[in-house]
């Protein structure tokens, strides 16, 4: 049985569309139902297809597909992944609690938290430090950045 990933369909605000935009082209949209944001298939750095849903020819198709962060083929982040980072780092500098180091370390980190790096426990271990003066809007949105990885490291040690 053949077996291939299809084309997702995602919103520039990391809605998932379609994620099987070819095998059904029927259910793509031009623009987002929830959110309004135009949709890509796309990596708009590289060009190159959004990995989409995994089908093996005739069997039945179950996924929970979500949208990746950063593209498969060149490495660059989604533009979903990049408003997230630059919202969390506009949260940071709005927090007048934090020592500007802090601030610094912690807008550096961030990009370790977001993907599984060899300094990506370090980066986490200084967010756990600063969890109660980020607050917990803060929290939220690192987790929804994090690494697979990243929020196990996370969970152990905060509720968010």
């Amino acid at each position: 049985m053949p077996r291939d990933y299809d084309v997702a369909q995602i919103c520039l605000n990391g809605h998932v569309v379609n994620d099987f935009s070819k095998k059904y082209p029927e259910r793509n949209k031009r623009f987002c139902d929830k959110c309004g944001a135009a949709t890509i298939t796309n990596c708009s750095t590289c060009k190159a297809e959004i990995q989409g849903g995994y089908f093996v020819s005739g069997a039945s198709i179950l996924t929970n597909y979500t949208s990746p962060s950063y593209c498969s083929n060149c490495g660059k982040p989604f533009p979903w992944t990049e408003a997230k980072i630059k919202t969390f780092k506009e949260l940071i500098d709005e927090h007048s609690n934090l020592a500007p180091q802090e601030k610094e370390n912690i807008k550096k980190d961030i990009y370790d938290i977001a993907k599984e790096t060899p300094r990506s426990p370090l980066a986490i271990t200084r967010f756990k430090k600063l969890g109660k003066k980020i607050g917990e809007e803060g929290r939220k949105l690192v987790v929804d950045i994090a690494s697979e990885t990243a929020i196990k490291l996370l969970k152990d040690g905060f509720k968010y």
